[in-house]
């Protein structure tokens, strides 16, 4: 079950309203670094969680606060657009040129939401749920989880620098101050199930099975003779500490790639179709040659 309080979880004060900072608002509503993001997320992976039940129960009771961050942020792109203009002449008055694209601010908040949030990014974008990540193991959900909150905490200091409103700036602190919170928890996470000695994820795949030597190899791609030796993950004992680190050059093990001829029903070209028969056929051509001079069989090996 899930409850609400009327009341918002933190003052959500707009001093000033700015229909373009409403705008830039949306992406901390339905950006990728966004709150729907991370409150889908947090709830997918407990709906799906297995094993201890703590971490169920903290994934739920998260998940669920950061629906109370949506709603604070829609609140905050209301307050923003109350007093904004509703009409082309009213804005066509003011400037000719539509205030360079009605001053910045979103026409859909007019046009779709009648001067309220909507679930998309500052573009307009909808909201994506293919960047909610729920993988069914704990430690790779929170690393994750970690990143979401590190991208969401750098939006939230990014438009706090950009606004000069004291309640948005207030406001904004509260969501800071909470994306902290939340990158040590899960980082605390992490740890209680061994931290970097949990690494590689997922810890339960036998590394025997790994192709060795490739493991802990950083791969140089780069063609001069030079590389990046003298970083930490080219020299010296890995974090997990299961091997060493080294530098391979990279270099090309697996042949060239040959492909089946193209499929009848598939409907390649003409020429494509030819060049494979002409191609069978001289294969064909030069097999019946080495028969007929050595008077025997082909080995299995050929």
């Amino acid at each position: 079950m899930f409850y609400h309080d009327r009341q918002l979880q933190y003052k959500v004060r707009v001093d000033k309203p700015n229909p373009a900072f409403a705008r830039m608002l949306q992406q901390a509503i339905g950006g990728i670094e966004g709150e729907i993001r991370v409150c889908l997320q947090y709830l997918f992976q407990a709906w799906g969680s297995r094993g201890p039940e703590k971490y169920r129960n903290m994934l739920l009771e998260t998940g669920t606060e950061e629906i109370s961050h949506i709603e604070m942020l829609a609140t905050a792109v209301a307050l923003n657009l109350e007093g904004a203009p509703t009409s082309m002449q009213e804005e066509f008055a003011n400037d000719k040129m539509v205030g360079a694209i009605m001053g910045g601010m979103d026409p859909r908040h007019i046009l779709s939401s009648g001067m309220a949030a909507l679930a998309t990014d500052s573009n307009g974008v909808p909201f994506n749920g293919s960047w909610v990540v729920g993988s069914g193991n704990i430690v790779a959900d929170m690393y994750s989880n970690v990143a979401a909150e590190s991208t969401g905490r750098v939006l939230a200091t990014r438009l706090w620098h950009m606004t000069d409103d004291a309640g948005m700036k207030d406001f904004l602190s509260f969501l800071i101050a909470r994306d902290t919170m939340h990158q040590n928890q899960w980082m605390a996470v992490i740890e209680e199930n061994g931290g970097l000695r949990s690494m590689p994820v997922p810890n339960s795949f036998p590394q025997s099975e790994e192709v060795q030597g490739f493991n802990y190899a950083f791969v140089s791609t780069y063609i001069g003779s030079d590389t990046t030796e003298g970083g930490r993950w080219t020299q010296g004992p890995s974090l997990d500490g299961q091997g060493e680190f080294h530098v391979e050059k990279a270099a090309p093990l697996g042949g060239i790639p040959k492909l089946a001829p193209p499929v009848p029903g598939a409907f390649a070209q003409k020429e494509q179709m030819t060049a494979v028969d002409s191609l069978i056929g001289t294969v064909t051509s030069k097999i019946e040659g080495t028969l007929s001079g050595s008077g025997g069989t082909p080995s299995t090996e050929s």
